[in-house]
């Protein structure tokens, strides 16, 4: 079992009836639904972005990588900006519509660029506002379940998400076939829109279960509760993972390139590539919402190690020049099943630990470290394939993996200790 568990997060502790009754309502079900339409929006464009810079805007591996880690760093501050913002459990609902209706409409604009550096500033602003709505999302989903079941809350959120990667991909390959690339990318725009919908109705029914009084918090990140509760800890093996957590754009591009061989042509391999990225996301959601279930028995910290060792077996074979489409499925379904326990994961640990008061801040940091990981391991792995070789890259995001793995259960123990001791004292 997992040592962090928290006084309330025990389903035998008596809190109420919320506590021990069932954990699925209509809210939680809209915020999974926001999550995937979102994402079947923004993954259409994700989907057919390697192709829309490198062969239609005639941009380089690392132009690709930039502009991904660019957007994933601004992500990361819009999360941390948002953090604040979040922790005021009635402001929740208007930051998350807002923030799904910049994506969609930003993202669908991606389309009219001509230039580089148009897609980086449209890529840019969709990524932000995907940021800024981030810790008002998880905040009133972990407003919306009782303590016991975060994992399920989560995971259901992230097979949601996930689902939608699987959607936009589909529809991407499809409309690519039959309007192109350019073309496809305007389709973006409307699944977002049907999120800002979704999100409200989550938004309307967290603020029909509020006791507390209509005064306002103090908009601050709060660090040194922060620190008192125990985030930096938690946050190292979520950094190291990040490190190496590359792009998808990147894995799409490497799966086009080695199906981009003997008489398949590119719009055939890149059409491949998008199917195949289809099963990476099928397997995101199946392994969120079964890791889901398992974090709320054994807790988070075993259900992100083992993502971690996927992601090393991922990478080991993306690493490897294979010209058929099976070894790169593999690879694929390996990256997908990795990141769907360790994104599950990271979301519940830091709702188990932090109070309702913290979790916006909260969040808000952890989305500026898995966003300043992706920034650094996108541009990293990028320059590295242009400059010498993809496996190079592949390998160096695999020993981050690996490293994170071991450290999140290294810790492990340190965490017990240090519960035991505080447990002591009180």
């Amino acid at each position: 079992m997992d040592t962090e568990q928290q006084p309330g997060e025990d389903p035998k502790d008596p809190k109420g009836p919320k506590e021990q009754g069932g954990w699925f309502s209509a809210g939680v079900g809209s915020v999974s639904a926001a999550s995937f339409f979102s994402d079947s929006g923004h993954e259409i464009a994700t989907a057919v972005m390697p192709s829309f810079l490198t062969s239609t805007l005639h941009a380089s591996p690392g132009a690709l990588g930039l502009v991904e880690g660019v957007s994933d760093a601004l992500t990361g501050v819009a999360k941390l900006a948002g953090g604040p913002l979040a922790n005021e459990p009635r402001r929740r609902s208007r930051i998350a519509t807002g923030g799904y209706l910049g994506t969609a409409v930003a993202t669908g604009a991606i389309g009219l660029a001509v230039t580089v550096w148009q897609v980086g500033v449209l890529r840019a602003l969709a990524w932000a506002s995907r940021g800024i709505r981030s810790p008002a999302r998880d905040s009133l989903l972990a407003s919306l379940v009782p303590p016991h079941a975060y994992g399920r809350a989560f995971g259901l959120e992230r097979m949601g998400d996930n689902l939608g990667a699987v959607v936009g991909p589909l529809l991407a390959a499809l409309l690519v076939t039959h309007v192109g690339i350019r073309e496809t990318l305007y389709f973006a725009a409307l699944p977002g829109m049907l999120a800002a919908v979704a999100i409200t109705v989550a938004g309307r029914e967290a603020r029909r279960t509020l006791t507390e009084p209509a005064a306002r918090r103090r908009i601050r990140l709060n660090i040194k509760e922060l620190r008192r509760a125990g985030m930096a800890r938690v946050l190292v093996p979520i950094a190291m993972f990040e490190l190496g957590n590359v792009a998808v754009t990147l894995l799409i591009l490497r799966a086009t390139q080695l199906l981009h061989h003997g008489t398949r042509d590119l719009a055939a391999a890149t059409s491949l590539a998008v199917l195949i990225y289809a099963a990476h996301n099928a397997f995101a959601a199946v392994m969120a919402y079964v890791g889901g279930h398992w974090i709320d028995r054994a807790g988070p910290r075993v259900a992100f190690a083992t993502g971690g060792v996927l992601y090393v077996a991922a990478y080991g074979m993306f690493a490897v020049s294979w010209h058929g489409w099976l070894p790169l499925l593999a690879a694929f379904v390996l990256a997908g099943s990795g990141i769907g326990f360790v994104e599950t994961a990271e979301s519940t640990l830091v709702a188990r630990m932090l109070p309702d008061a913290l979790r916006g801040s909260g969040f808000g940091v952890l989305g500026l470290v898995q966003a300043g990981g992706a920034f650094a391991s996108s541009t990293v792995v990028g320059l590295l394939w242009t400059v010498l070789t993809p496996t190079v890259g592949f390998t160096y995001a695999a020993a981050w993996a690996g490293a994170s793995a071991v450290t999140v259960l290294v810790l492990r123990g340190a965490a017990g200790s240090s519960r035991l001791l505080r447990s002591g004292v009180e």
